[in-house]
């Protein structure tokens, strides 16, 4: 697949990951499916950061599919040889209720999976699935792997920060790797902690919003004091990593850092004088989830190598928030 690089599609291109992994196949040779949801609010969105991509003009094609309508995803995989799915509702306010959202979530993710089948030309499918899907196993483990599950009554009874949305994300993720074994599909999920780096969307990503909570200032939304993190191209190169190799199915956590908020504030004030951080005496008061490691050996032993370092992370991340007048 190197070379005759062919044709993928990617569910979710206007978010922040899936923007950045389709501009990533475009510089990669790969000729370009993206979903945009059909609603009339989407339609009239400005796709601009999209649309002028190098090489979007000749090697971008826009679809119009919903979650809510599974079917409606089949015209984009069509003649496609890989599949990224990274569409998801989020609905951290719980403004609908949790059955709602994981009804549409797992449907649609089962949908998608079944046009691939339908498709005869998909070789793989990679599944963005979440921390939330490990992170929240009732248990006291400071380093999670790939036989980690998050426990889904215990986010039901506990109810905490985003509930729902790890409730949809690991059904989701059990869903697909289920139907991938009963239909024979090649299916590979990728873990995702915190993604913190460069952005093309317009919006403001909410993982680069929590990160920098410390430079935004926003010291009352401080809800984790432990982040597990990954930048956010080593996430676009691993998804593509897994389409392009052979490796095995199955599950791989892709989080190569975990960061504590002491640790971001005695970076941050060093490098970045002009804002006004929180020191690691000022954070003792504050109370929050510390994250527990995902370990990412599967995918290293796999042949995969992490390409930036926390700073980087936080370098870049800045960077392009004052650039886009967020700082």
């Amino acid at each position: 697949m190197a070379e005759g690089k062919g044709r993928v599609c990617v569910t979710g291109g206007t978010g922040f990951l899936g923007s950045w992994i389709i501009k990533r196949l475009l510089e990669d040779g790969y000729s370009v499916n993206t979903t945009v949801r059909a609603d009339p609010a989407e339609r009239k969105r400005d796709l601009s950061f999209l649309t002028n991509l190098p090489n979007a003009s000749e090697r971008l094609q826009f679809f119009n599919a919903d979650l809510s309508n599974p079917e409606s995803f089949s015209t984009a995989i069509e003649g496609c040889v890989g599949i990224f799915h990274t569409a998801s509702p989020i609905d951290f306010a719980v403004s609908e209720p949790e059955e709602v959202v994981t009804k549409r979530t797992v449907d649609g993710a089962l949908g998608i999976l079944k046009a691939c089948v339908h498709s005869k030309t998909v070789k793989r499918v990679i599944y963005t699935s979440s921390g939330s899907a490990v992170s929240f196993t009732g248990k006291d483990k400071q380093v999670l792997d790939e036989s980690d599950w998050s426990d889904v009554d215990l986010f039901r009874t506990v109810k905490p920060f985003g509930w729902s949305y790890g409730v949809s994300k690991t059904l989701a993720e059990k869903a697909v790797l289920q139907f991938g074994e009963q239909h024979g599909l090649d299916v590979v999920t990728l873990v995702l902690p915190f993604i913190v780096g460069r952005f093309i969307c317009p919006k403001l990503p909410d993982s680069i919003e929590k990160a920098l909570v410390l430079v935004l200032g926003k010291k009352e939304q401080i809800g984790v004091t432990r982040f597990h993190m990954v930048h956010v191209d080593d996430v676009a190169r691993a998804h593509i990593y897994l389409l392009e190799n052979p490796v095995e199915g199955g599950r791989y956590n892709c989080s190569p850092f975990i960061v504590s908020i002491e640790e971001m504030s005695q970076l941050l004030s060093a490098k970045y004088p002009e804002f006004q951080i929180l020191t690691v005496d000022e954070l003792k008061e504050i109370k929050g989830a510390r994250l527990p490691h995902l370990n990412s050996k599967k995918l290293v032993d796999a042949g995969f190598e992490f390409k930036y370092s926390v700073d980087d992370m936080f370098d870049d991340a800045i960077q392009c928030c004052k650039e886009k007048n967020y700082l």
